[in-house]
């Protein structure tokens, strides 16, 4: 088999990114039952539009955002929040099967024989795990390298979460201090009882933003970017297993076996 004949049994790339509509939805259904529970209240919506409270919870929030995370980290988290909306789309199963094609020609011409067809890998693990294959001489040495990749990669991806779960501890204190500040401001006026009853309400919105913040923003972003962080993962230790296989020249019906417990995971 030619090269050019084996480029062409490497399946396309997977399509382009599309919105992530269970997330979307999990969004959708968090405000509704907020709303829906505000109504079902009897209380006015308006009233839980309170600006010293908001103030108090959304700055303290970003400054503890900017006191615990170093500016490059800070930057690295907001931009796997952002990625959460458009996740990329990992197909196992056409992963199999690129790495299946390019095993294959290997066996049929040798390892190096692959070397032309890496600028055909889309997926960049799968290429620079490839590369490296051919350049190592031991079977031990590529794994101990391909190993410690992944567990770098998954502290890189992980590393996202952290922010958001510390800011997600302070919010609900910052609440609780908003609603502080609105009761003293509430014992200033203690003399008219109209304006202390009405008073404490609004006070006790300012908790109501910390613990929402909190809950319904922060921590569930933490856990969702946990959760595609081990997706990935899950996916380079697909690529590494296939990688070995290639390098051990496993046959191709025992090597697709092996990756084929990933498809049960995915």
């Amino acid at each position: 088999m030619s090269t050019a004949a084996a480029l062409k049994e490497v399946p396309r790339p997977s399509p382009p990114p599309r919105l992530d509509v269970w997330m979307l939805a999990g969004i959708a259904i968090a405000a509704a039952a907020l709303l829906a529970g505000i109504a079902a209240s009897g209380v006015r919506l308006v009233y839980f539009f309170q600006p010293t409270g908001a103030l108090v919870v959304a700055g303290g929030t970003l400054g503890a955002f900017f006191v615990t995370t170093p500016r490059a980290s800070l930057i690295q988290a907001f931009r796997r929040a952002r990625e959460l909306f458009v996740p990329p789309q990992l197909d196992h199963a056409e992963l199999i099967d690129q790495i299946m094609a390019l095993m294959k020609h290997a066996r049929a011409s040798g390892l190096l024989a692959i070397e032309p067809m890496l600028e055909g890998v889309r997926c960049s693990f799968l290429r620079e795990s490839l590369a490296l294959a051919l350049d190592v001489a031991q079977r031990a040495e590529l794994e101990d390298a391909l190993l410690s990749r992944v567990r770098l990669r998954e502290r890189q991806l992980e590393s996202g979460a952290r922010p958001f779960e510390v800011a997600g501890g302070f919010a609900p204190t910052l609440g609780v201090l908003g609603t502080v500040i609105g009761l003293l401001e509430v014992l200033r006026r203690f003399s008219d009882l109209a304006s202390v009853a009405a008073g404490i309400g609004a006070a006790f919105v300012s908790t109501i933003y910390g613990l929402a913040l909190a809950n319904l923003v922060l921590l569930p972003l933490a856990y969702r970017i946990r959760a595609r962080a081990a997706e990935a993962v899950e996916q380079d230790e697909l690529i590494v297993e296939g990688v070995l296989c290639l390098y051990d020249r496993v046959h191709p019906s025992l090597a697709r076996e092996r990756l084929g417990a990933y498809l049960g995971r995915n």
